[in-house]
């Protein structure tokens, strides 16, 4: 295969809606970009559930018509359910005065992600699928560009200012470095699948995600509607108890599970199942160093908080943006450092402590949403916002000191530059 240069203002390494979004933004500003995904587009993924603030970063990317126009059911609300299957009152995103745009989308992210990459490439991006990028390359501390296998097996190297790591949970730059921290109380799984026919709910509801507790409170499932009457239905718990002993094959353990969850076993009756039971780990980390001299991680490359609350999506686009935005303020500065670069992270880091604290409360046993906001019915907006996704902004920790009086929360990661 052939580049059209072999120099670049930017590589970034994924095509993932981080990588894309980077990407994107960056060409919009008049710099030469190269996105490369190792795989070829488009591919599976799970993680169909977009937050409603993720409707900002698509606006700047210009993709809000070809979502309005897709088959995409549309998404208002949140609801949980109780281990006794009942359900609590649907939390509308229109309920905050806060919100601009209280609608959002459950997506197919094979047809999302692909959506963003050619996206990019109508943008002015040199974007390449296929393109396994085998290294990052150093001078010194400086990222200097990455040595890529194209699709033919031929090997080349590739220079740039900036590299931007959008590789996914097995990060290049956090793997080289060691950088991962993980939080060792969310190490979790997930095993999930599609049915067809399963039961939805009516007008607004219709395309609302359901959080679903278990009996014991061991497990919980998502059931997120998708076009073609698909639901996504999975189930998550800490990793040793789904494949506690005896080994069992993913597909029983899900239907175990699933015979403990009377909120869900009812709007499976009469649907069937048109996918294989897959399993990932949902191990939720951060990386202890956002960013150095020449580089920038963003999206899973950063970090990853369980999914209860689907805000991985609307994470990577975000960090995606922010990161855009810092190389491009870096470029007009002739400042490419580490500390320029990932200026964003303090602002990002409090947005996704909040969301891994509301995670910690949920998997309290002991512990209700619907309890806490009887008590403290003043903090109703404030769960809502985090609903929605927003969380850079100020006074989102105020509903965690009288939460934390009813359960116990983590302490905060904070911000590190640990040498290299």
């Amino acid at each position: 295969m052939t580049f059209a240069s072999d120099s670049y203002d930017v590589i970034v390494v994924g095509g993932g809606p981080a990588g894309s979004t980077s990407a994107t933004l960056i060409a919009q500003q008049g710099h030469s970009v190269l996105l490369l995904e190792r795989e070829k587009l488009p591919i599976h993924k799970v993680g169909e559930s977009l937050m409603p603030a993720s409707w900002s970063v698509l606006e700047r990317l210009g993709v809000l018509d070809k979502l309005s126009e897709s088959h995409f059911p549309k998404k208002y609300s949140v609801q949980f359910f109780s281990n006794s299957g009942r359900g609590s009152s649907p939390f509308y995103f229109s309920e905050s005065p806060c919100v601009d745009h209280p609608q959002t989308w459950q997506v197919v992210r094979s047809e999302f992600d692909h959506l963003l990459f050619e996206n990019a490439r109508e943008k002015g991006v040199e974007a390449h699928d296929g393109v396994n990028v085998r290294e990052i390359l150093f001078s010194g501390d400086r990222a200097t560009g990455v040595r890529v296998k194209g699709p033919d097996g031929e090997m080349h190297q590739l220079s740039s200012r900036v590299v931007v790591d959008a590789s996914g949970q097995s990060s290049l730059i956090s793997s080289k470095f060691k950088l991962k921290q993980e939080d060792p109380k969310l190490r979790n799984a997930s095993m999930f699948t599609y049915f067809e026919g399963g039961q939805r709910g009516e007008d607004l509801d219709e395309g609302a995600t359901l959080i679903l507790h278990t009996e014991d409170k061991d497990s919980w499932f998502w059931y997120i509607p998708q076009p073609n009457d698909r639901v996504s239905v999975g189930v998550v718990a800490p990793f040793e108890y789904l494949v506690r002993p005896p080994k069992r094959p993913p597909q029983q353990v899900f239907e175990e599970e699933l015979a403990k969850c009377p909120g869900l076993q009812p709007r499976l009756v009469g649907a069937t199942q048109v996918g294989p039971m897959q399993v990932l780990k949902d191990f939720t980390y951060r990386s202890r160093r956002r960013a150095g001299e020449g580089w920038v991680l963003v999206g899973d490359a950063y970090g990853f908080v369980d999914p209860l609350y689907s805000s991985g999506v609307y994470f990577a686009l975000k960090s995606g943006e922010l990161a855009a935005d810092a190389i491009v303020g870096g470029f007009a500065a002739n400042d490419l450092s580490g500390e320029r670069l990932g200026s964003f992270e303090p602002l990002f880091l409090r947005g996704m402590e909040a969301v891994r604290k509301l995670v910690h409360a949920f998997y309290d046993k002991d512990f209700s949403i619907s309890k806490f906001l009887r008590k403290h019915p003043e903090h109703r907006d404030d769960l809502v916002q985090i609903l929605v996704g927003n969380v850079f902004r100020d006074g989102v920790d105020d509903l965690f000191g009288p939460m934390g009086s009813m359960t116990d929360l983590p302490e905060s990661w904070v911000v590190e530059t640990p040498p290299l």
